[in-house]
């Protein structure tokens, strides 16, 4: 026997990991079957208009799936980043997102965004695609994320941005050339420069 209507939407919504409504919609799922879901508490709401099974497996990386659906646009950066890396002892309260300058801020209530305005090569060099809980995220390089800490000092503390740098070099032992690189595409290289030569 086939599957009901009901059980394919449960399946699809268990599948992606987590649904935006529209996302059903091209499955067939109306806003209606979503609804009645959610009242049978098969689905909850994880953030607005993000879904997921009630029995959904929650990561360390939740909020970074529950953002990535939210915020298709955003590259996850700076303390976020750092965290997502293993290159900080910081648990930020907020998850840290890059856009571009003239994007719209997202209407997402939970979690917590920082924005920070990228533009140019600082935005789209040195993105990485993973995946959360079965969602597609993007995420900026353990390098790239070292030289946007130098760049962004002034907000997140240069003491955040050396114990970065000095857990990148120890374990990113080849990682030299790339960090070169984006220092100079944020224009960092000469402020991050008294900090290599202390630890080389």
């Amino acid at each position: 026997m086939g599957e009901t209507k009901r059980e394919r939407a449960l399946r699809l919504i268990e599948e992606k990991g987590l649904s935006r409504p529209r996302d059903l919609a091209a499955h067939g799922i109306t806003r209606a079957e979503l609804v009645r879901l959610v009242e049978e508490g098969l689905v909850v709401r994880q953030a607005r208009g993000v879904y997921a099974v009630a029995r959904h497996p929650i990561s360390a990386e939740h909020s970074l799936a529950q953002v990535a659906k939210g915020v298709p646009g955003g590259v996850f950066c700076l303390l976020t980043a750092l965290r997502f890396h293993g290159l900080t002892t910081q648990s930020p309260a907020e998850v840290w997102i890059a856009l571009a300058e003239k994007a719209r801020r997202p209407r997402l209530d939970t979690p917590r965004l920082r924005i920070a305005r990228f533009s140019g090569e600082a935005l789209t060099e040195g993105i990485e695609e993973c995946r959360v809980e079965g969602v597609p995220i993007r995420v900026y390089s353990a390098a790239k994320t070292v030289a946007d800490c130098f760049k962004y000092r002034n907000k997140i503390g240069i003491d955040v941005a050396v114990e970065a740098l000095r857990d990148f070099s120890r374990k990113y032992r080849g990682g030299a050339t790339d960090l070169a690189r984006f220092a100079r595409i944020c224009r960092v290289a000469r402020v991050m420069q008294p900090y290599l030569d202390s630890i080389a």
